[in-house]
This record gives C-alpha cells, structure tokens and sequence, in this order.
C-alpha cells in the first residue's frame, strides 16, 4: 500500500512562510492524486490542497487560495505545500493523502485505500 511521511512543520510567526514535504517512501508517486489535510484541536480534519497525478490541475481550499501551492516532483516521488503568509488559524497536524485524482478539480476526495500518517505540526504564533 502507499505509504506517505510528512515533514517540514516547525514553529513560525505570523506571516512567515513554511515548505511541506511528502515523500512515497515504497512506491512511485506518478499514478496518485495527492492532497493536504489539516486537524487543528479540537476540529475536523479539513481539506488544504490537492494535485493530479502530473501535476496540471489543483484545488485549494478557499480560506489558503493566494497563500499556499501545492507541487510535486514525481522523479523525487514528493509533493509539496508551501505556506506563505501564514496565520494563527492555520496552526493544525498536516497531513497528506491520496486523493480521487478525477475529482481533483472539483473536491479533494481522500482515496479509499488512503492510510493517514503521523502528520507533521505546524504552530503559528506571535
């Protein structure tokens, strides 16, 4: 099954700007939509960002459009988020999943088969 680990969260201020990696560490990553995913305390996890398997079509969800971009290098079997001007509500576990990559362009729908990892932890404060 496809294994993903992210990393990059870290403390920042707000306003600063941070890069999310996730790595397919068993399997070629070229064949899967991706997205991001975020829980904060106490809520549900949400929609943040997804890709299609080349990489042309994206989706974000309203409240990051402008301020995040998902990518991804399918040679490096990675896609990335970066988070630019970063706020406090922003603060949550991320996470990445695949994703129905038809649906991409309408709603990051996780896949069935997804297993969700460990997340990594982005704290924004002032």
């Amino acid at each position: 099954q496809l294994q993903l680990v992210e990393s990059g969260g870290d403390l920042v201020q707000p306003g600063g700007s941070l890069r999310l990696s996730c790595v397919a560490s068993r399997f070629p990553l070229d064949s899967y939509g991706i997205g991001w995913f975020r829980q904060a305390p106490g809520k549900e996890r949400e929609e943040v960002a997804c890709i299609t398997p080349s990489g042309i079509s994206t989706n974000y969800a309203d409240s990051v459009k402008g301020r995040f971009t998902i990518s991804r290098d399918n040679a490096a079997r990675t896609v990335y988020l970066q988070m630019n001007g970063l706020k406090a509500q922003d603060t949550a576990v991320y996470y990445c999943a695949p994703v129905n990559p038809v649906l991409v362009q309408v709603k990051c729908v996780v896949a069935e088969y997804a297993i969700w990892g460990q997340g990594t932890q982005v704290t924004v404060f002032s």
